[in-house]
């Protein structure tokens, strides 16, 4: 589908950059731009990919620049087909205490962007959301649902550009996840900490994050939010199959909600369910194109059209999908190449 196309990756330098161009850079795409505003970080991924794929690295080009600031994103957007959205802050306690700068980078960066894509003639841009952006109670969640909301607002002003989004839960072992956390504490022999080890979220790996994009990229229509559907944990679960991976014997330590914390996480909500369209392993939330003249819908809304069927749907959150076991969440994490080369390691140091 990336065929000599230019593609894109905006807070590229980030876990799911680094599965972007794991996925692509060995297909026929003609190039994959990484903007984002970490010189060392995009250094360092710089020199990984020239010793990993030496034949193949001409294919990357690095572009500093920040998706607050419009001209930085315009100067990487020229001659660009596809985007994938991802630059955003998402450390929920870090939102909670600087909530403008969420909405800096995820609201109006996103405006900035999809401005940007458009006045370049993008094809196709698709804006990576997070399942905290259903009922939000937190910044950072708060700030996600306002991206939803503009890029499906945007995607009403122009038909040459599609735009669409996903939402999608917890990445195993992407930077700034727990499990990495767990491991580091295993290392030091430290307590593992859990906030409540009853609290469920849905878990998924980075291939699979890439692979909902990649489903998106070809079956949303624009305005659309596209969501896999995922398997969930308990908090405590998930570290009791971390430390049996390790054969470890640390203490789990619960140290109480953090700020911001949910309970359990949505990645439907009732009215996204009832009118969303079961694609099998995936879900499409088609955008209400009705526009501002509601006049028309004084006698036939968009409840009408859906009848009583409406109300037979709930909510789709880490409480009522497949809950995994200790078992199937040691299998999961052995998938992970982070969990296989810390194990590593860790025999070693046996």
């Amino acid at each position: 589908m990336l065929e000599s196309k230019t593609l894109l990756v905006t807070g590229g330098t980030g876990s799911f950059g680094h599965a972007v161009l794991d996925r692509f850079l060995g297909t026929d795409v003609g190039e994959i731009r990484v903007f984002s505003r970490d010189e060392l970080k995009q250094d360092d991924m710089r020199h990984r990919y020239q010793h990993k794929y030496p034949e193949l690295c001409d294919k990357i080009k690095f572009y500093i620049g920040d998706v607050r600031d419009i001209q930085s994103v315009a100067n990487a957007m020229h001659d660009v087909d596809y985007v994938f959205h991802a630059a955003a802050l998402k450390q929920v306690p870090s939102c909670e205490f600087f909530p403008m700068e969420a909405v800096k980078t995820n609201v109006l960066g996103t405006e900035n962007v999809l401005n940007a894509a458009i006045s370049a003639g993008v094809e196709k841009v698709i804006c990576l959301s997070t399942d905290k952006a259903a009922y939000p109670i937190n910044a950072m969640g708060t700030s996600k649902a306002m991206m939803e909301k503009v890029y499906r607002a945007k995607s009403h002003t122009t038909d040459s550009t599609r735009i669409c989004g996903t939402r999608y839960g917890n990445v195993l072992a992407s930077r700034g996840s727990v499990v990495p956390l767990f491991v580091e504490q295993i290392k030091a022999g430290a307590p593992l900490t859990v906030t409540d080890p009853e609290m469920t979220r849905f878990l998924m790996t980075l291939d699979e994050a890439v692979e909902l994009v990649v489903f998106a990229f070809e079956h949303a229509e624009t305005g659309d939010l596209m969501v896999q559907k995922a398997p969930a944990s308990t908090i405590g679960d998930l570290a009791r199959a971390v430390l049996e991976l390790f054969e470890a014997d640390n203490e789990i330590k619960q140290i109480g909600v953090r700020h911001g914390e949910k309970k359990y996480e949505t990645l439907l909500t009732f009215e996204e369910r009832s009118t969303a369209e079961d694609l099998g392993g995936y879900f499409r939330v088609p955008a209400d194109r009705r526009d501002l003249n509601y006049d028309k819908y004084f006698t036939k809304g968009l409840s009408a059209e859906l009848g009583d069927e409406r109300v037979t749907y709930e909510e789709y959150t880490s409480r009522n999908t497949e809950q995994l076991s200790i078992e199937q969440i040691k299998e999961k994490l052995l998938t992970l190449d982070y969990i296989q080369r810390e194990l590593d390691k860790w025999r070693a140091r046996s």
